[in-house]
């Protein structure tokens, strides 16, 4: 399947719930690459990487997220800026 690239905001409770770390866990379970990163304004935000069939089963994921999370809603767009290898969670935006 033809690799894409996903930018992710997924809303809700999802800070000091140990979302990033998760999301790391979860994209490098599935062999993506990219990042994860809180917001200022309380959102995550994450890009996904890798075949599309598992850039997609991560997006489901997401709207779920770790136990203690409470999504409200996650927006994706198409991303075609550098993407690096392997998945990290970066400095807060």
């Amino acid at each position: 399947m033809a690799d894409t690239a996903k930018l992710c905001r997924i809303g809700g409770k999802v800070q000091n719930v140990w979302y990033r770390a998760w999301t790391v866990q979860q994209a490098e379970a599935r062999g993506l690459n990219g990042w994860v990163r809180n917001l200022s304004n309380g959102d995550v935000e994450a890009l996904f990487a890798g075949p599309a069939d598992k850039v997609a089963d991560m997006i489901a994921a997401c709207h779920e997220g770790p136990k203690a999370a409470r999504v409200a809603n996650v927006a994706v767009e198409d991303f075609a800026g550098d993407i690096p290898e392997g998945f990290t969670q970066t400095s807060d935006a």
